[in-house]
């Protein structure tokens, strides 16, 4: 549908309506991990900004928060600390930078030879599987709450219609949180101190970001999974426009966006961002594709960040009924890696493939960690450096090499 041929009333409620598509999963990521959720909307808003900007206002993607980098920030922020750990999101937006300029330099030739589906696909298998014994952790503080939400995701999921079939997680938390209130554990003292209008408590109490080396390092092979993952929605978004984005305005141009809006997220102590597929989704339902749209819905996150009232209401939920949604959520990821390795056909009877595989998983699995000195790597993004590495190494019959168009 032609944007032009809506009014600015109909424009204004499609884009609200996609950011409560994306808003379950954008303010679950920093609920999850330890962030303020008003922060990750301002984050969401801004780095969609940056990358409207970046590419001529020409492509229809939100920026929210990424699945890929729960376990690692909760794992940096162990070691080093939450305020290093933010910082070190830097690092994610180098690695998107440069993979900007290989894909200018040498088109998708060297990406597909360095992260084939043979290794993206354990490693994304390992996104959600490394995050489910969190999940467990948090639905048995409640049972009957985590099954409850957990419930109603599946139902909006198989019997769901139009764009209510793509907010299971709203619907989920919705559903969970108003039992949680009739059973009477969830405590309003802090909804009912907070003001309307605040900002949120990075930008309120703004600090430069504390830069570390070692938790630096340590996001920038996590970052592998997302780069990869947000190449392809470049090309889900193209289908669903009737529009090549990858050729203007550019692959390279939209990797470049996506790195800076993570750069911001890491300045203003947010999670880092991703393309987000449920708000194609949204697009392909509606048949609303046009950028200005999604721009509405960047706007409306940032208004919905300075309601300090509405933070304060989703700190108020209950962990089990967040660890309910995750027991679906997590596992869904993790289905994801698996759908990955059959849509590409990967043979799993090639002994090739079957190592790099294995050694990935059991790695990711096992919580092995490479140290050198007061540097360590460890968990996923351990796992993908060693899959792209036996990757490189391990000899591939003939019949196997990619042939890779332009």
């Amino acid at each position: 549908m032609d944007v032009q041929n809506l009014t600015p009333t109909r424009k204004t409620i499609v884009g609200v309506q996609f950011l409560f598509v994306a808003f379950g999963s954008t303010v679950l990521v920093p609920l999850l991990v330890g962030l303020d959720p008003a922060t990750a909307l301002f984050t969401a808003g801004i780095g969609t900004f940056i990358f409207h900007l970046v590419t001529k206002g020409k492509v229809p993607i939100f920026l929210g928060s990424s699945f890929a980098f729960i376990a690692p920030i909760i794992s940096a922020s162990k070691q080093w600390g939450m305020p290093g750990t933010i910082a070190s999101i830097a690092g994610v937006a180098l690695v998107y930078f440069i993979m900007s300029a290989l894909i200018k330099w040498q088109g998708r030739r060297l990406l597909d030879r360095l992260f084939p589906p043979v290794v993206i696909g354990p490693v994304i298998m390992l996104i959600g599987l490394s995050l489910s014994s969190a999940a467990v952790d948090m639905a048995k503080t409640n049972w009957i709450l985590a099954f409850i939400s957990l419930a109603t995701a599946i139902v909006v999921l198989i019997f769901g219609k139009g764009l209510l079939k793509l907010v299971p997680v709203v619907c989920g938390i919705i559903v969970g949180y108003i039992v949680a209130v009739c059973m009477g554990i969830v405590d309003f003292s802090a909804v009912s101190a907070a003001s309307w209008f605040a900002l949120p408590d990075s930008i309120a109490h703004f600090h430069l970001p504390q830069f570390a080396w070692e938790p630096f390092v340590y996001m920038i092979p996590v970052a592998i999974a997302p780069v990869i993952e947000h190449i392809g929605d470049v090309y889900v978004v193209s289908a669903v426009a009737g529009k090549d984005f990858v050729k203007d305005p550019g692959l390279h141009r939209t990797m470049l966006g996506d790195g800076l809006a993570c750069l911001a997220a890491s300045f203003f102590g947010g999670p880092p961002v991703t393309t987000y597929s449920e708000v194609t989704g949204a697009m392909q339902i509606t048949r609303v594709s046009h950028p200005q749209v999604i721009r509405i819905a960047a706007a409306t996150a940032i208004i919905f960040s300075v309601i300090g009232k509405l933070s304060a209401l989703l700190q108020s939920i209950p962990q089990a009924v967040l660890g309910g949604i995750m027991l679906l959520l997590f596992g869904t990821i993790a289905s994801v890696g698996v759908q990955n390795l059959i849509q590409h056909k990967v043979d799993l009877n090639d002994t090739r493939n079957i190592i790099i595989v294995s050694v990935v998983l059991t790695m990711g699995i096992g919580g092995a960690v490479l140290s050198f000195g007061t540097f360590s790597i460890s968990g996923i993004g351990l796992s993908a450096v060693i899959g792209v590495v036996l990757n490189l190494l391990l000899p591939r019959k003939k019949e196997d090499k990619p042939v890779t168009k332009e």
